[in-house]
């Protein structure tokens, strides 16, 4: 029986994870699929984009991703250690960049709000340093961004996310392989250097 997440994951240590997060019903909804004759290969790029936009915001390290037609795969490190280091401001900027204000002036007021809430302050430092946090940011922005794409309501993703606490060496790298590899395993590149939507090709 799996146990909750919660049960596995410490939340004040620096831990590794791998993690996976499918379309809903596993449909092709970032590739091209070939049942309805669309293509939505663009909408990898978006995930692209947000994976290494988290990677800055929050507590964490990207250290390989691959961006498939119905699924992503991700190996990260959380590090709560560096989000306990940051400055009320740097907390507040950082959140508000993962949630804008909607213009320059109004962000910059809503950070001053923040930083006179120390309670807040806590909440959004404990956050950042959080997986669900960033994969819950990961999923909601793509899921909006393609619902209003298609004119539709509903999910996107699958419920949860998979995870697995990777806890030695060993682990990180075998993770860190598959997770390069499984674009060309999955014969959607010749080889992990053209694969376009990996961490082997961030830019």
């Amino acid at each position: 029986m799996t146990q909750p997440r919660r049960q596995l994951v410490d939340p004040t240590q620096a831990q590794f994870f791998y993690l996976i997060s499918r379309c809903v019903r596993r449909s092709w909804l970032c590739g091209h699929d070939r049942y309805c004759n669309k293509n939505f290969e663009h909408r990898k790029a978006w995930l692209k984009k947000r994976v290494l936009e988290l990677g800055e915001i929050f507590a964490t390290g990207i250290y390989s991703f691959a961006v498939m037609s119905n699924h992503l795969h991700v190996v990260l490190h959380m590090h709560p250690a560096t989000a306990n280091v940051w400055s009320n401001e740097e907390v507040a900027k950082r959140w508000v960049r993962l949630f804008p204000a909607g213009t320059p002036e109004l962000s910059t007021q809503k950070v001053a709000a923040i930083m006179e809430n120390l309670a807040l302050i806590a909440t959004y430092r404990s956050r950042l340093a959080d997986v669900s946090w960033l994969m819950k940011c990961l999923s909601e922005a793509i899921a909006r961004r393609a619902n209003a794409e298609d004119k539709v309501t509903g999910r996107f993703w699958e419920g949860r996310f998979k995870s697995q606490l990777l806890l030695s060496e060993k682990a990180i790298l075998a993770a860190m392989t598959y997770v390069d590899l499984n674009p060309v395993r999955a014969d959607i590149a010749k080889g992990v250097s053209t694969s376009s939507y990996t961490s082997e090709r961030r830019f």
